[in-house]
């Protein structure tokens, strides 16, 4: 019998949620209606913790330096299309899960390591690393609608870009509003970031 220790570990481990690959809302069956899409475009960043993880550290690292950060978040969604259209079209990208949760890991660490003031260095050179991060969460998310009609697929890219507009954008206004707390909120989300991605690549390299 396991160590009271090592049982409750397991637990943990197995009710987290794993890699978002195929979690869209549709008890993974493949969207074919316009309203399908659509939720399905909803609910996948919500569903998958791992982006649901980079998604909120991404937008506390935008609100150290906005101008910047707004440029870094818009990198990150339009290279989520451009992977999209890649996987549409059977570009891979080689192993893309791993690249999901090594994105997560590097957000997390940023804020852990980071904190609010030097967050700031961060985002002034994050534009091209949260583009490289978005090919691949893009190119993730297109598994649920691979194989979908092309009027389905638009509709789930709309979504699911807009979806991760609004947690993003809602994280950046939370940072702001914990700004009296100094490092503590930054790095608190740091270090559930880096859990999260640490457990989605010991899951992508063991799957």
């Amino acid at each position: 019998m396991l160590p009271k220790r090592r049982r409750i570990a397991a637990i943990i481990l197995t009710a987290l949620p794993g890699p978002a690959l195929a979690h869209h809302g549709m008890d993974d069956a493949t969207p074919g209606t316009l309203g399908e899409g659509i939720m399905s475009g909803f609910a996948h960043p919500v569903l998958g913790l791992d982006h649901l993880a980079f998604l909120l550290a991404a937008g506390l690292l935008a609100s150290a330096a906005p101008r910047l950060g707004y440029r870094a978040l818009a990198a990150f969604l339009t290279a989520g299309i451009a992977g999209a259209l890649l996987h549409r079209a059977a570009i891979g990208l080689g192993p893309v899960e791993i690249g999901v949760a090594v994105s997560v890991l590097a957000a997390g660490g940023l804020l852990l390591a980071l904190g609010r003031r030097t967050a700031i260095i961060a985002s002034a050179l994050a534009v091209p690393g949260f583009a490289l991060a978005g090919l691949f969460h893009g190119h993730a998310f297109a598994e649920a609608v691979a194989e979908s009609p092309a009027a389905v697929f638009i509709a789930h890219l709309a979504a699911l870009t807009l979806a991760q507009a609004m947690i993003t954008g809602a994280a950046l206004l939370a940072a702001r509003a914990v700004a009296g707390f100094g490092n503590l909120p930054f790095r608190a989300a740091g270090l559930g970031a880096t859990a999260v991605g640490a457990f989605a690549l010991v899951t992508a390299i063991g799957g």
